[in-house]
């Protein structure tokens, strides 16, 4: 049987391997890539070190995935082998109950889960997914450029769009990191007073090369004072996984604003008298479906926004994953295969 390179966990807090495996084989229902790029995700470390219920190892991780279709199953209609197609963290869906429609996976008895949690992911030369998770990936975006896009750009981007802000709102986004420097892109662009929040002066040139209106020094300004200073955010995109970096700002939402929690904090404080007293609410959101997927990548093609990305190829994944893991990477990682 043909076989090919992948990376695997062979347990919970086992290590990464480079291993050779034999190349999946596609099922009724399922598309076969051929993987061009994987970026790391913070949120691999689930795969790793077995936080997931369930998890069946050994596993491969990675669901920001770019490839082309290199094999379809039967009943699989739309696609063609060679076509360029992404797979993210949302990994298919049957699509007939209504919190598989929404993408709400975790509350879907049908759907498939989680792509490189409960089904193998993308840190290999080839992966098979369910059709109805695959997007479609415009020529305009090369594989590293469109992997990370699958799952840092759509959860920033999805999490904007669905927020309630219009043009010309004020929107602040908490962080420059991996997701903050494309919450800062895809909130200008689609045209609010947007303001970046993070710690020290030395951030404010990147947050202008961003495009944002305004730059809040965490570590020498009151992030809620100065918010309100601006006149009260609407929104709020916390990207950050520090909880008292979230609760310092959370002040700054103006009346009926929302509090976007991207970044997994351990706890935050809530002020009830600050949400009952402007109408204002806190709210969680992850990912997206495919078809967010195709919409996000379409309007950072339409808009010029782009993912930071570091780039090493497959062999060097724990390279790549020290970048990732203790904060080294300034941005996004992700891995190459040469295909």
């Amino acid at each position: 049987m043909p076989k090919m390179r992948a990376v695997q966990v062979s347990g919970p807090k086992q290590p990464l391997e480079l291993v050779e495996r034999d190349i999946p084989e596609v099922r009724a229902g399922w598309v076969r890539l051929k993987v061009q790029a994987c970026g790391i995700c913070h949120s691999d470390t689930i795969t790793k070190d077995g936080l997931f219920p369930g998890i069946e190892y050994p596993r491969i991780p990675g669901h920001e995935i770019a490839g082309v279709v290199d094999a379809i199953g039967d009943g699989v209609a739309g696609w063609t082998e060679g076509e360029r197609a992404g797979v993210g963290w949302h990994g298919g869906q049957c699509g007939y109950c209504d919190p598989c429609r929404r993408g709400n996976f975790f509350s879907c008895l049908n759907g498939f889960g989680v792509t490189g949690i409960h089904h193998d992911g993308g840190y290999a030369e080839y992966m098979i997914s369910p059709a109805s998770a695959l997007a479609r990936i415009p020529d305009e975006l090369t594989p590293a450029e469109a992997a990370p896009l699958m799952c840092a750009g759509l959860t920033t981007f999805n999490a904007l769009r669905n927020s309630g802000a219009r043009p010309g709102d004020t929107v602040a986004v908490l962080g420059l990191g991996g997701l903050g420097h494309l919450g800062v892109q895809y909130a200008v662009k689609m045209g609010f007073r947007t303001l970046a929040i993070a710690r020290g002066q030395d951030k404010e040139a990147l947050s202008r090369q961003l495009g944002a209106w305004h730059y809040i020094d965490s570590e020498t300004q009151d992030p809620g004072a100065e918010l309100k200073k601006a006149g009260g955010a609407k929104v709020i995109l916390a990207t950050v996984t520090n909880g008292d970096a979230m609760s310092a700002a959370m002040g700054g939402l103006g009346d009926n604003g929302v509090f976007m929690v991207l970044g997994a904090a351990n706890s935050i404080q809530v002020s009830p008298l600050l949400l009952i007293g402007g109408c204002r609410s806190v709210k969680g959101w992850y990912s997206g479906t495919s078809i967010d997927s195709q919409d996000g990548m379409g309007f950072s093609v339409l808009t010029g926004v782009r993912s930071m990305n570091e780039v090493f190829p497959l062999e060097r994944v724990n390279d790549g994953w020290e970048r990732m893991e203790n904060g080294h990477a300034r941005f996004r990682v992700v891995l190459t295969t040469g295909q």
